[in-house]
């Protein structure tokens, strides 16, 4: 499987792109009071990218080292990206007031940064870790 690793994680960025964007464009339409972002397409939409992402992200896991959770970059990403999916099921539905589903979109948009940060720099401090050297 090793040999398909370069498509699979160009699937999974791509994945990632679309998940990341989709999620910002229903955040936005929520807190702007519109109706589509909760409408049954999109939301199958967005199940659909995420099960590609999961799928590609599984597929990737199986073909790299165990010595990735050395580090523990992979640990704190999965960790942040659980905490992004609670966020942002608080900020398309949950969040009682327009106030805290802006908040909670807000902070669900800087998790999801600081995943890809976390990715892009395969190292626990992300986009931070240029600063801290």
């Amino acid at each position: 499987m090793l040999e398909f690793y370069p498509q699979i994680k160009s699937a999974h960025i791509l994945a990632v792109a679309l998940s990341g964007s989709l999620f910002a464009l229903r955040g936005l339409g929520v807190l702007l009071g519109m109706r589509w972002p909760l409408w049954a397409p999109v939301r199958y939409l967005s199940y659909a990218i995420d099960t590609v992402l999961l799928t590609a992200a599984l597929m990737l896991l199986t073909i790299l080292p165990g010595a990735m959770f050395a580090n523990g970059w992979l640990t704190v990403k999965l960790v942040l990206v659980v905490v992004y999916i609670v966020l942002g099921v608080f900020a398309l539905k949950r969040g009682r007031t327009r106030g805290r589903k802006a908040l909670f979109y807000l902070l669900a948009l800087l998790a999801f940064l600081a995943v890809v940060g976390i990715a892009r720099m395969h190292h626990p401090w992300g986009w931070l870790l240029p600063y801290l050297a």
